[in-house]
Formats: C-alpha cells, sequence, structure tokens
C-alpha cells in the first residue's frame, strides 16, 4: 500500500468512526476527501451516499448510489443504496425495483428483504390513497355544496337556489370540483417525486467527470500496449 492509498484508507476509517457517532457532515467531509484522491473508490461513493442520506439530501444521495453502481455494477450495496434514496422520496415502485437487483447479486439478505417488505407496504398503502384521496376530495365538496346551499336558504334574503334540483347540482358540481382537484394534486405529487429521479445531478458531482476521465485514458494506454 501507497502512501496516497494509506491517506485513502485512513480517511475512509475516520469517515467511518464519524458514522458510528452520528456526525455525519464529519463523515462526509472526510469521504469527500477520500474521493478526491482516488475517485474510482466506489465503497467511498457507497459510504457517502449513505451520510447524505441520513442528512436527508437526497439528490446528492441518489448521485452517489448511481456514481457506485457505474463503478462496481455487480455490488449489491450500491443498489441498495439507490433504493434507499427511492424509499425515501417515496419511489416506492423504483425502489422495489432496486432492492431486486441487490438481492440477486446478494441472494437472502436479510437487511434487503426487509427493506424490500417496507417498500411493499408503502406502495401497497400510496396505491390505497391514490384510490381513496380523490373521493376524500369528493366528499369535502358535499360537504361545502351543502354548507353553500343551507347558508343561501337560512341567511340570505332571497335566496337564489330555490328550487331542489338546483340546489342538487350546486352540490354535485362542488363534489366533482373536489374529486378533480385531488385527483390532480396527487397526479402534481407523483411527477414531483419522478422528476427528482430522472433529473441530471452530474454537473454537482465533478468526481465523476475525473472517475470517466480515468477510465478513457487507462482505455487509451491499454489500445497502445497491444499495439
Amino acid at each position: 500500500m501507497n502512501a496516497q492509498e494509506a491517506e485513502v484508507e485512513s480517511l475512509k476509517q475516520q469517515g467511518n468512526a464519524w458514522v458510528r457517532e452520528k456526525k455525519y457532515q464529519k463523515a462526509m467531509l472526510h469521504y469527500s476527501h477520500a474521493i478526491k484522491l482516488d475517485p474510482r473508490n466506489h465503497s467511498l461513493y457507497s459510504n457517502r451516499s449513505f451520510t447524505y442520506l441520513m442528512t436527508e439530501e437526497y439528490q446528492e444521495a441518489l448521485n452517489d448510489a448511481l456514481m457506485t453502481i457505474r463503478l462496481k455494477p455487480d455490488w449489491s450495496k450500491g443498489y441498495f443504496r439507490k433504493g434507499e434514496v427511492e424509499l425515501n422520496l417515496a419511489c416506492y415502485s423504483e425502489a422495489l425495483e432496486s432492492y431486486n437487483k441487490a438481492l440477486s447479486l446478494q441472494p437472502n439478505e436479510p437487511k434487503i428483504l426487509e427493506a424490500m417488505n417496507k417498500a411493499s407496504k408503502l406502495l401497497i398503502k400510496d396505491r390505497r390513497a391514490d384510490q381513496q384521496i380523490p373521493w376524500l376530495g369528493a366528499g369535502i365538496g358535499i360537504i361545502l355544496g351543502v354548507t353553500v346551499v343551507i347558508c343561501d336558504c337560512v341567511f340570505a334574503s332571497k335566496p337564489t337556489l330555490t328550487h331542489p334540483l338546483l340546489m342538487a347540482l350546486l352540490t354535485i358540481s362542488i363534489a366533482m370540483m373536489g374529486f378533480c382537484t385531488a385527483k390532480i394534486l396527487r397526479y402534481f405529487l407523483k411527477c414531483r417525486r419522478k422528476s427528482l429521479l430522472t433529473r441530471d445531478f452530474a454537473h454537482c458531482f465533478p468526481e465523476a467527470n475525473d472517475a470517466d476521465d480515468i477510465y478513457v485514458k487507462e482505455g487509451a494506454d491499454a489500445k497502445k500496449k497491444v499495439r
């Protein structure tokens, strides 16, 4: 082990020690310093992804998880880290896919199985909410509609809703507005969740480009040797 490798290992161990003490910001700094010295070290990205996750910096945590996968695609922890971020972003289907990939690389791992079970339960709950919340909006609309009708009859000197059919139509219209509003809000919420997963974070993560440059350089060197 040369001096640089020794320094990287020392920084990693210091970062691990800070993680055990739940000092995630300090651990993150040590991992970041180590990554600058060794941008191809997949375990460093995995560890830093965890610290970002613990500090609720989900975009950075996802970026590090993806870099872990890029550097070591046959390592289950990269996919597990990705799944953990997706779970915290309430993207339960995506989290299950990541956990499944992790499990295929490390079968019967209790931690992965536990995470999959949690994600499955949350996915069922989320889908149930997709069905129930619009009807909740409709129920609130009915209450508002009935309130408007009562107020018109009781407090208005000249009620405008004199016919029962008009009262019913107004109540139904407000209920439909509540249903549609709740449906639209759920749709935009899901779109926002997914947008966090599809956004490109490479611009705020220079180490990823450093690693790619190393790959390109090594590939070019290998071709020269063959020639």
